[in-house]
């Protein structure tokens, strides 16, 4: 997936011009999209998708909200280590919210609302003053601008412009701001058929697609389901531990998206079953 480049191929009689230059058939690269579900930025994972993106080792990002917006609260607070076992009424006795074995306390979330609130404001200034048309993918490149923080994914995913795309954005803290802001201030627009032309576009004009995605659901359909554009990826690597026996879309096998034209028949593909934050750091 890393090392293809066009040059690898041959020529074809409808290549354009500049398609057919040895020096830039060179310097093409094959298109990796990465995909992660929120817990893995909760996780230790998010160090490893940082480094990925701040040396631009992949070209497009697809997450939940939550793999978002904890991005930066981790710029703002500390999130911390506790245990599996802890009782959830204990926990919310004290303000505290589990994630498997992490703790987050409530006021990490009032500091992310005090730090976004006026982010959303000028958002909603531009959009009417300047006729700004906001989607979710210019709003996440917009919050990683503000964050100016180099231990966040999506600072260098702006710095890199690489885009990152988030289909339920409302689904999480993000949406809760955005729901509080909606009665203080109403008004700002989020359009997601933007974003869903410039997802399937991505795909469509990579000469060469590769996949790679970490735990299952939306990030999952949602890579899978652009490459389906062009009749499907050329690689594709997934980890997660679901099973395919309920039918799932995390379970599903590659050979299942192959049957529906989101991975190419010929394609190299494989399924690691395991947990995306023990082993992803080592592939």
């Amino acid at each position: 997936m890393r090392a293809w480049r066009l040059s690898d191929e041959p020529v074809a009689d409808t290549d354009c011009e500049e398609d057919r230059d040895l020096e830039y058939r060179k310097s093409v690269k094959c298109k990796i999209f990465l995909g992660y579900t929120s817990n893995l930025v909760s996780s230790g994972i998010r160090e490893t998708i940082k480094y990925l993106v701040k040396n631009s080792m992949v070209d497009v990002l697809v997450s939940s909200a939550g793999g978002v917006e904890e991005d930066f609260i981790k710029c703002l607070a500390p999130t911390y280590l506790g245990d599996f076992t802890l009782e959830g009424r204990a926990l919310r006795s004290k303000g505290l919210n589990r994630i498997g074995n992490l703790i987050v306390p409530n006021d990490n979330y009032c500091k992310f609302e005090d730090w976004i609130v006026p982010i959303l404001d000028q958002m909603l200034k531009e959009q009417k003053e300047d006729g700004t048309v906001w989607t979710p993918s210019k709003v996440i490149h917009r919050l990683g601008k503000e964050i100016n923080h180099p231990d966040s994914i999506y600072y260098w995913a702006y710095k890199n412009n690489i885009p990152v795309y988030c289909p339920a954005i409302t689904d999480g803290s993000l949406g809760d701001m955005l729901y509080f802001h909606s009665y203080r201030s109403p008004g700002l627009v989020i359009d997601v058929v933007q974003d869903i032309r410039a997802m399937n576009t991505e795909a469509v004009r990579a000469k060469k697609s590769g996949v790679i995605i970490l735990g299952g659901g939306l990030v999952k359909h949602h890579i899978c389901n652009a490459n389906l554009m062009r009749n499907g990826a050329d690689y594709a690597v997934f980890v997660n531990t679901a099973q395919e026996f309920d039918g799932s879309d995390a379970g599903a096998r590659p050979d299942e998206a192959v049957s529906w034209g989101k991975i190419k028949a010929d394609a190299e593909s494989v399924k690691v079953y395991a947990e995306a934050s023990l082993v992803f750091p080592l592939l």
